[in-house]
C-alpha cells in the first residue's frame, strides 16, 4: 500500500481473506494514468502471491467515481499508430492481469465507470453498483480511438452483443438499471449500504473451498479466451495514427466538440 497523494493504484488486506484494490486519482474521477496501469499489474501479482487471499474487492477512491477511463493527457504525446499499439498492449496487460487473478473479484461501482473503467469492471466477476452508476465507452463521440477485441468480448458477455454495439455506435452510456437488466451488474445497492453488502459477499465467498474458487476462475477465463482474436494491431494503428484521433484528444482537453474528417 502507498500513502502518497499522486495518482496511484494501491492494495491492502482487509481481514484474513480479502484484498482491497483501489484506483486513486480523485481530481480526474480516478482516470488511470499509464503508470497506474503498470501499478495495477504489479498489485495483482502481489495479491496473487499473498497467502490466504480468497477474494479481491476493486473500487475507485472516494465516492465520486469508479474510474473515468484513461487520463486523456497521456495521449498528447502520441505521434503515430505505433504509439497506439504500444498503449493498447500496455493497458491490455493490466486488464488481463486483473481478470486473471486466481480468486473471485467484486467491483464496487459508484458513479461513472466509463471507457477503461467499464473494461476494468467487466474484468471483475461480480459488479455491485449504486443507482447513479454509468457504463460505456463513448469514444465515437470523444476521442476517435478503438477498443481491443478482448474488451469487446468482455462487454458482449456482460451486456450482450446488440446492447454493447448500440451503445458504442451511438456513443451513449448505459445506466445502472440497464446494466442490471442485462446481468452486467449483479446488484444495485444504495450508496449507504454498498460497503456492507460487499463485505457480506466477500465473507461468503471466503468461506468457500479455495481450490474450487480458483478452478471456477480458470474455467471462466478459458471460456472467454476461446472467443477472443489474437490481436488488432492494424485497427490500433489506423485509429491512433489518424488525424481524427489527434483532433479528438485536442477537442477533449479544450472542451469543444471534435470535427471529424475520417482520416
Amino acid at each position: 500500500m502507498t500513502g502518497h497523494s499522486e495518482p496511484h493504484v494501491r492494495w491492502e488486506r482487509d481481514g484474513t481473506h480479502t484484498a482491497c484494490l483501489t484506483f486513486s486519482h480523485p481530481r480526474l474521477r480516478n482516470a488511470l494514468t499509464l503508470s497506474m496501469y503498470d501499478e495495477l499489474e504489479k498489485a495483482c501479482d502481489e495479491i496473487d502471491a499473498a497467502d490466504g487471499v480468497r477474494v479481491t474487492v476493486v473500487r475507485g477512491a472516494g465516492e465520486a467515481a469508479f474510474a473515468a477511463g484513461t487520463d486523456i493527457r497521456e495521449f498528447t504525446s502520441f505521434t503515430s499508430g505505433a504509439d497506439g499499439i504500444a498503449y493498447e498492449h500496455r493497458v491490455g496487460r493490466a486488464v488481463d492481469r486483473l481478470a486473471a487473478l486466481r480468486m473471485p473479484t467484486i467491483a464496487i461501482v459508484r458513479g461513472p465507470a466509463v471507457g477503461a473503467g467499464t473494461i476494468l469492471a467487466a474484468s471483475c466477476d461480480i459488479v455491485l453498483a449504486t443507482p447513479d452508476a454509468t457504463f460505456g465507452a463513448p469514444i465515437g463521440r470523444t476521442l476517435g480511438n478503438c477498443l481491443a477485441p478482448a474488451a469487446l468480448a468482455r462487454l458482449y458477455t456482460g451486456f450482450g452483443r446488440s446492447r454493447t454495439l448500440q451503445a458504442l455506435y451511438t456513443a451513449q452510456l448505459i445506466t445502472a438499471a440497464q446494466a442490471h437488466e442485462t446481468g452486467f451488474v449483479s446488484e444495485i445497492v444504495p450508496p449507504e449500504a454498498l460497503e456492507e453488502r460487499a463485505a457480506e459477499l466477500s465473507s461468503r465467498i471466503a468461506g468457500c473451498a479455495p481450490l474450487t474458487l480458483a478452478a471456477l476462475k480458470e474455467a471462466d477465463r478459458r471460456v472467454l479466451a476461446t472467443t477472443v482474436p489474437a490481436h488488432a494491431d492494424d485497427l490500433y494503428a489506423t485509429c491512433y495514427g489518424s488525424r481524427d484521433f489527434a483532433e479528438g484528444v485536442t477537442a477533449f482537453l479544450t472542451k469543444r466538440a471534435p470535427v471529424w474528417e475520417g482520416r
